[in-house]
């Protein structure tokens, strides 16, 4: 619930605090430009890159025009446009995820909502300069993933990264979606769980109650994180950054056999 609290930073406003300057590119030269992926050339403090993230919108104009961050089959189009051309300028790429899931309607199924996630986590597995992905409120499902292939993965402390929102998962178990509860301490989506899981390298920390209580310092955390990472990564070759990623994809999840 605090992660999606109305007055939760969102994309637009971290790369407002935290970027020295920042120009947005737009459209996937395909078929449109899709408000929910926001993205372009950005610096941080003199670290040149290129950032991307999901945005919700503020109020109700705003909302409907980024579409609730779901995101259509252009966004992700988009999106790897520009970490392409981050590929090809040696840049080093920063996503931002904040979504309740890729968006489910039949004109994005006509479009290949599936097809092209899959080939953003194809494509993401392959490009040999630095991402990083921080998941700043709801990172749910494929919508999320589509974005979400990094070196590292780090959380907001209140932010929550689930294969499906716990209302979803009520609805399917129990065909009783007030049962989100439950379904949110079964799918072990908070940045604790998930750290011992191994499935996020960081937890950035939060004010006391949440970001929007104290929105600079969550800013100022999120900033020096970056630049902390950007760093250390940059020092890598591409050759291990790559098998690096691969290898931390490849082994999470645990399994036994009788």
């Amino acid at each position: 619930m605090i992660c999606r609290h109305p007055s939760r930073p969102h994309t637009i406003d971290y790369i407002k605090n935290i970027c020295t300057s920042f120009h947005e590119l737009c459209g996937d030269r395909t078929f449109a430009d899709d408000a929910s992926i926001i993205g372009g050339l950005a610096e941080i403090n003199g670290e040149k890159c290129v950032i991307i993230g999901q945005e919700k919108g503020s109020d109700t104009e705003s909302r409907m025009r980024r579409n609730f961050g779901m995101v259509n089959p252009e966004g992700f189009r988009k999106a790897l446009r520009l970490m392409r051309l981050a590929d090809k300028f040696r840049l080093p790429i920063i996503t931002l995820l904040d979504t309740m899931g890729a968006y489910p309607g039949l004109a994005a199924e006509e479009r290949g909502q599936a097809w092209v996630i899959a080939q953003n986590l194809r494509e993401m597995a392959r490009i040999s300069t630095p991402i990083v992905v921080i998941v700043i409120g709801e990172g749910c499902s494929g919508g999320a993933l589509g974005i979400g292939v990094g070196d590292v993965i780090a959380m907001l402390e209140h932010a929550y990264y689930s294969v499906i929102s716990p209302e979803g998962c009520a609805s399917i178990l129990w065909k009783d979606s007030s049962k989100s509860a439950e379904a949110a301490d079964k799918l072990k989506l908070n940045a604790e769980n998930l750290l011992t899981l191994g499935i996020i390298d960081a937890i950035i920390k939060e004010p006391l109650g949440g970001a929007h209580h104290q929105p600079d310092v969550v800013y100022s955390n999120v900033k020096q994180f970056l630049l902390e990472q950007l760093q250390i990564l940059k020092k890598i070759p591409s050759e291990i950054l790559l098998e690096q990623r691969y290898l931390k994809f490849r082994n999470m999840g645990k399994y036994t056999s009788d």
